[in-house]
């Protein structure tokens, strides 16, 4: 019996006890659970947050890749552009020879191969009965030279003939004069 009185005053203990501090008890659940429900709603807000970085560092790191993307597009577009400019330089300097090229076959196409083998021919020809025609001529000249030399030849005789005959004809005159 005697645990069971004791039970009873400690049932009473806890009765007087639990009046004197249920107010505080009371106060201090409710303020566990709001500290719990603060707790759940910062939980859900720092979730939400959390979500949102990974999206923000997905997009971040989206954004990186285009920034990279860019600078590789802008690399290449200036290789391009110079190598455009070398491009322009070198089709320049083709049409220039393409010119050079069109002139030459130009001056070329004004020679016809038909007509100069023609021609050729013609001045072949022409150099042919000219060379046979100055063979004849040489012939000519060797004739006449040999008659010449031959004419030249009965000059001589003849002057030589008419000096011998001369101081006779001068003495005869003289005679005669005289007589």
């Amino acid at each position: 019996m005697l645990t069971a009185q004791k039970l009873e005053k400690i049932i009473e203990l806890e009765e007087n006890l639990r009046a004197q501090y249920q107010t505080q008890l009371d106060e201090k659940s409710a303020e566990i659970e709001e500290l719990l429900k603060k707790h759940e709603e910062q939980q859900a807000i720092i979730e939400k947050q959390l979500a949102q970085l990974t999206t923000q560092s997905a997009d971040a790191s989206a954004s990186k890749r285009v920034e990279q993307l860019n600078r590789e597009l802008h690399n290449r577009c200036d290789n391009m552009a110079a190598e455009v400019d070398a491009q322009k330089k070198r089709i320049k300097e083709l049409q220039k020879n393409l010119a050079d090229a069109r002139a030459e076959v130009k001056a070329l196409k004004q020679y016809d191969a038909a007509a100069l083998k023609k021609n050729l021919d013609a001045n072949k020809k022409k150099l042919a009965e000219k060379t046979s025609a100055n063979a004849l001529m040489q012939k000519t000249l060797n004739k006449s030279k040999a008659e010449n030399a031959e004419l030249q030849a009965k000059v001589k005789e003849l002057e030589a003939k008419l000096a011998e005959l001369e101081p006779e004809e001068v003495e005869e005159e003289a005679e005669a004069a005289a007589a």
